[in-house]
């Protein structure tokens, strides 16, 4: 039936223009876009028009020799006529939840108060409407849209008029100027540019709606309830998911953990992070690696420039993709965009909100890194900080830890920064795995570097590297992935760091039998000389004992057969990986492991904490010295 009604409106509907519509561009050539539009209707009060016609007379001029509509026309008219349809259906469950549907059964009878509640009503019922049809119609076409649509964005001239009167206006008006722009001989020239401008002009409609929405009432109905389309991965939720379902996977570059050089930690830690997110359940909604206290919503990865923190975020993506690939489950690769700060108030929270929407979406697994985070999660008490920077901020701590962060176990934000000194102090706290990337270290490591570099020649010049290998070393040995945290870890005894020390050594001769109140002294010691250090720490430091305790492999036999684990229900992966986490434990000390984590935290800490002051101190000192030098080199002339 509802179908039926959208396809109504494709055929045939009217709409009368404005005066300002028609004086949008009064001073415009007569090559312009917007005079077209304005001239739609020849001077006569109101139009008829319809979508129906134009698409006929497209398919005679993009395939004037078949009898077949072209597939992306014919895709475009079906995702317009459904989008319709669902925002419709949206239309009329607004209407019964706010009570409208009762108002409009008594129109005739209202007092003034009453006929202001209906109008007002009236004109939120029209933008949900257009809200839902267009985030619909995104979310069907996106997928097949160019990825750059630069050129199409360039000959839309936006939209002159959305009216919010009444659904059925709010139809009209909007399908009478995309009926305009596609009969524009300038704006479809090919099967393609259909999709493009749909696309396009869909995201215009919902960009004039988010501006009107601070101008609308009775919002309610609309904000504390979302509605999925069964058998599909759309759904809407109030206003502020937008563009949440058109989210995508980022194209990026194959890059394998082989490939990077050094980093045992950094890739230990990804590839743990991996298997864990495919342990997700997704008829459960949860993940077993959550009751175990193995998996890591967010983690940040530091290290200073060139030691391969893009080329890690892309080994990740790499791994993540072909098990899930392997295994069926759809991926999305969601990394944050470079243009996330907006010079408008409250933009940068909007955008910042759309990013953050799609990782609350249980039905696929969401790898979600932050390259060079100081940029847009700097410390917000540091001085010049914008007022974008601060509404991200606060957008990234509601949501991952809050009254909307929700998290299945699918999904997990990195935070990727040459400079962690430099983010923000709770944007820290909310860090609960960590590990440092510091690239190439021995000289096997710069053997490797070049190996795989020189490697290349041998393929299309043999012989041309004419230079004899190491006698003792196979290349590539050391570039092996680690069996656990414990083979990187053995070294840790005390913690390097200088007040650190004193603390642990303080600590220690005050309890050096009870090894409870050893560390309960340790992080008093430590609170006293980093007084931003909380309880907030304390459970960081527990969560990396956690997941030391569930680092152990997965069988490969899991991965080669997934019907014996990953196509398994929720309980019996979770009776699985108690059996595999029990055996992994004979082998460990609790009270080693949790001083290892311990020192390697505080270090973190302090590490953090410090930078920031050397490097004014070593910038002084480089000022310095050139001031020197230049005195001497001026003495000497």
């Amino acid at each position: 039936m509802l179908r039926d009604e959208a396809s109504g409106y494709l055929k045939s509907i009217q709409w009368e223009q404005s005066n300002r519509a028609k004086n949008k561009d009064k001073d415009a050539k007569d090559s312009s876009i917007l005079l077209y539009l304005s001239r739609a209707n020849n001077g006569s009060n109101v139009e008829i028009t319809s979508v129906s016609k134009t698409v006929l007379g497209l398919k005679k001029r993009l395939l004037p020799n078949s009898i077949a509509i072209p597939v992306y026309l014919n895709q475009t008219l079906y995702a317009v006529q459904e989008g319709i349809t669902l925002g419709i259906w949206i239309k009329d469950s607004y209407y019964d939840a706010s009570g409208l549907s009762s108002l409009n059964e008594r129109k005739a009878a209202l007092d003034a108060n009453g006929k202001r509640e209906y109008e007002s009503k009236m004109q939120t019922a029209t933008a949900f409407q257009l809200f839902a049809t267009s985030y619909k119609i995104l979310h069907d076409l996106k997928p097949h849209a160019s990825d750059d649509l630069s050129v199409m964005k360039q000959k839309f001239a936006g939209i002159p008029e959305v009216s919010l009167l009444s659904p059925l206006k709010g139809i009209a008006c909007s399908l009478f100027y995309f009926d305009k722009y596609l009969g524009h001989p300038d704006i479809v020239k090919s099967d393609k540019d259909v999709i493009d401008f749909t696309v396009v002009f869909y995201e215009a409609l919902i960009d004039e709606i988010q501006l009107r929405k601070s101008s609308l009432e009775y919002l309610e109905t609309i904000e504390d309830r979302a509605y999925k389309l069964e058998n599909s991965d759309f759904a809407v939720s109030g206003w502020s998911n937008v563009f949440s379902g058109t989210a995508k996977s980022i194209e990026f570059n194959k890059i394998q953990f082989e490939q990077i050089v050094g980093n045992k930690d950094a890739k230990h830690f990804a590839r743990r992070l991996t298997e864990r997110m495919l342990s997700y359940d997704f008829e459960a909604k949860k993940n077993p690696f959550q009751e175990l206290g193995g998996f890591m919503p967010v983690f940040m990865g530091y290290g200073i420039p060139g030691t391969g923190k893009s080329m890690l975020i892309a080994a990740i993506a790499t791994r993540l993709k072909e098990h899930a690939d392997h295994l069926d489950i759809p991926f999305l690769f969601h990394p944050m965009p470079d243009t996330l700060i907006s010079t408008f108030q409250g933009g940068s929270a909007e955008k910042m909100v759309e990013w953050m929407k799609p990782m609350q979406d249980p039905t696929k697994l969401i790898f979600a890194p932050i390259d060079d985070a100081e940029n847009n999660l700097q410390e917000r008490t540091a001085q010049g900080v914008s007022a974008g920077v601060k509404e991200v901020i606060g957008v990234f701590l509601r949501y991952t830890e809050g009254a909307y962060a929700v998290n299945y176990g699918n999904s997990s934000i990195g935070l990727f920064t040459n400079l962690p000194e430099m983010l923000d102090k709770a944007v820290i706290s909310r860090v609960q795995g960590r590990f440092k990337i510091d690239g190439a270290r021995t000289a096997h490591d710069f053997l490797d570097q070049d190996y795989i570099w020189w490697k290349k020649f041998e393929k299309t010049i043999p012989d041309f590297v004419n230079m004899e290998n190491p006698a003792n070393y196979q290349f590539l040995k050391d570039q092996g992935l680690a069996k656990n945290m414990g083979d990187i870890l053995n070294s840790v005894a005390k913690p390097s760091e200088e007040r650190v020390l004193q603390a642990y050594d303080k600590a220690e001769k005050l309890h050096k039998t009870n090894h409870h109140l050893f560390f309960a002294s340790l992080y008093q010691e430590i609170q006293q000389i980093f007084p931003f250090f909380s309880s907030r720490d304390v459970r960081n430091i527990q969560s990396a004992i956690s997941l030391r305790l569930t680092d152990f492999d997965l069988e490969q036999d899991w991965f080669e057969n997934p019907e014996t684990y990953f196509k398994q229900n929720y309980d019996t992966k979770f009776n699985m990986l108690q059996e595999l986490m029990k055996s992994n434990m004979k082998g460990l000390d609790f009270s080693e492991i949790r001083r290892q984590e311990v020192v390697r935290y505080l270090d973190n800490v302090a590490t953090i904490a410090d930078t920031d002051f050397k490097r004014k101190v070593d910038a002084r000192v480089h000022h310095l010295n050139i001031d020197l030098e230049a005195r001497k080199t001026f003495d000497n002339e």
